[in-house]
């Protein structure tokens, strides 16, 4: 199987899998790519292109990401229609990040699909597990979203959060770690 779909699938990925090479060399190609979109003058078309070169796939005119953009890899970033993306967010995406349609992202954000095996003689061995956000999602400011987290439909997550566990649909999250404050219609 190829490493990269093995790797969205979820789960343990032993240092020195075939195909780690392939990884190093999209993410080459991709910081280039960073670079140009978050340091050159382009206008929204230009810098949606190049969005789709990095994530390689079509991001639609409605959905929009500030600079500067930071991610580890790209092409494992699954943008809805209709997202926000304020400065400063950062993609820890090679386990994935999916996101649905009407998602707010506030500034300084961190997505996280990827965490480290705890044993020091694995450090490098990788655990992965995707990161969904669901539709109409709100998430403050500095909020970090940690591997394999699931945010539903219609949630807030407040600023400052470090998001370790699944949000329900129409809740509103908040704190280090976050926790349950509210329902989004109290």
């Amino acid at each position: 199987m190829d490493i990269l779909n093995k790797i969205l699938e979820g789960g343990h990925i032993p240092a020195g899998t075939p195909g780690f090479d392939k990884i190093g060399q999209i993410v080459s190609e991709n910081t280039m790519l960073e670079q140009d979109f978050n340091y050159n003058s382009h206008t929204n078309e230009e810098r949606r292109e190049i969005l789709s070169k990095i994530t390689r796939q079509e991001i639609d005119p409605t959905t929009q990401i500030a600079v500067p953009f930071h991610t580890d890899f790209g092409p494992h970033i699954f943008l809805g229609k209709h997202c926000f993306i304020n400065k400063n967010s950062m993609f820890v995406d090679l386990g994935g990040v999916y996101f649905g349609d009407y998602v707010l992202v506030g500034p300084n954000v961190t997505f996280a699909s990827l965490n480290h095996t705890i044993d020091p003689e694995h450090r490098w061995e990788i655990n992965s597990a995707s990161v969904h956000i669901g539709d109409n999602v709100w998430i403050g400011a500095n909020a970090t979203i940690l591997p394999g987290v699931h945010i539903g439909k219609n949630a807030i997550v407040g600023a400052g959060s470090v998001v370790t566990k699944d949000v329900a649909e129409n809740t509103i999250f908040a704190g280090s770690p976050a926790r349950f404050l509210k329902t989004v219609t109290d």
